[in-house]
């Protein structure tokens, strides 16, 4: 159970970060007069969760405390993350906007920094200690946690960011950064064994396994057409007459759940039914589930919460299954590189499906677009197969 509380409370905080800044930056900014392409620039500050696969080996060769490989780290990026918010509190967002911006972004690249460190290490944590059956439920709780601190910091603190106040808002999340590592303090870990190889040669390795080229295709692919797809529901919404609240109750409420039910359902059933069956499986589901946009009208909100929901639950079963699998490739004595590496992959897959589904909304329409994204997804589903055949995938059920 303290593993479990542990985990569940470091993958909540890393959400946190994510969840206020990406929700309420952009409108502070725009309230201070900050041009368009600016904000859309900051975007770049997320680049180190697209890069971290570069220094995630060394969170596997070396310790900040003796012995203590994956808690010191998770410790250390912890608290330095609760020390950033504490000095971007130290001055009123006006102060930062207008007079600072360059050392505020610099700021907020740090606090990526620090956080995608952390998940390094917290999913190394997660490999080494979870036993093949509970991976499962593990990536669930993965996907339902970090879903849950978006939507507190997204949602509750920026809905009552007026009463709170700037200064008020990041002291509270300063605070739960620190709060989440309490579980971890009374959670003792495997030992971690560190393989004498040298670092860059052992990292290497995972590309010289059997099936590496395949493997990685199949992660790039796995979430690439639900990427794509969802990319423009926000904006086919809006083109439909949705007005703010509701779409803020449509994807914020009713989508976050059905997300978070669909993380649990997923890792549960992944125990259940086997790794093959649900990758397969939950990837047929997500086609069928963007195709349930078609035909939508502005006027038929029914219809709509049923897409949004039927996409939500597919999405969530399908993160779960493939970060099981991501798990079951991390060799014993590399999970933080070859975790890392592996969920880098799948970031940067979502960076590029999302710059590309634009231009497919544009010259198709949003029919023709979602009808696309089926498609991807059938197409990975092809490549999911041959890496079963390959013997890429185990067939692993609980017993």
């Amino acid at each position: 159970m303290k593993k479990w509380i542990a985990l569940i409370c470091l993958y909540l905080v890393q959400g946190l970060p994510h969840g206020f800044f990406g929700q309420a930056m952009p409108v502070l900014m725009r309230e201070q007069g900050l041009d368009l392409t600016m904000i859309g620039l900051l975007s770049l500050l997320a680049l180190p969760w697209a890069l971290k696969f570069i220094w995630a080996p060394w969170l596997d060769k070396f310790s900040l405390y003796k012995h203590e490989y994956r808690r010191s780290w998770i410790f250390a990026m912890n608290y330095s993350a609760a020390a950033i918010l504490l000095v971007i509190a130290l001055q009123p967002v006006e102060f930062w906007v207008q007079q600072n911006i360059l050392l505020f972004a610099g700021l907020l690249f740090c606090l990526n920094l620090v956080i995608s460190t952390q998940d390094i290490a917290t999913d190394a944590l997660a490999v080494e200690n979870l036993a093949s059956h509970e991976r499962g439920i593990g990536n669930g709780v993965q996907v339902a946690g970090y879903r849950i601190g978006m939507v507190l910091a997204g949602g509750v603190l920026v809905a009552f960011f007026g009463w709170f106040g700037w200064q008020g808002a990041l002291l509270l999340l300063a605070l739960a950064m620190v709060a989440g590592t309490l579980p971890l303090w009374r959670f003792q870990p495997k030992p971690h064994v560190v393989d004498d190889q040298p670092l860059w040669p052992l990292w290497l390795d995972f590309f010289r396994a059997p099936g590496a080229g395949l493997w990685l295709l199949m992660i790039f692919l796995f979430k690439f057409g639900d990427a794509f797809g969802t990319q423009m529901i926000r904006p086919m919404l809006v083109d439909q007459g949705i007005t703010l609240e509701q779409m803020g109750v449509i994807l914020g409420s009713v989508g976050f759940a059905a997300g978070l039910l669909g993380a649990l359902i997923g890792g549960w059933m992944v125990s259940r039914i086997g790794r093959q069956t649900a990758l397969l499986g939950f990837l047929l589901i997500e086609a069928l589930a963007l195709l349930s946009y078609l035909g939508l009208n502005g006027q038929e909100l029914v219809r709509i919460y049923v897409a949004v929901t039927l996409e939500h639950i597919a999405g969530g079963m399908a993160t779960a299954a493939l970060f099981t699998v991501m798990m079951d490739r991390c060799r014993e004595h590399c999970a933080a590189a070859d975790y890392a590496l592996q969920s880098c992959v799948v970031v940067i897959s979502g960076m590029i499906a999302g710059m590309l589904s634009g231009f497919s909304a544009q010259a198709l329409g949003y029919d023709g677009h979602f009808i696309v994204a089926a498609v991807l997804c059938m197409v990975a589903l092809l490549v999911v197969w041959q890496a079963i055949r390959r013997g890429l995938i185990s067939a692993r059920q609980a017993i």
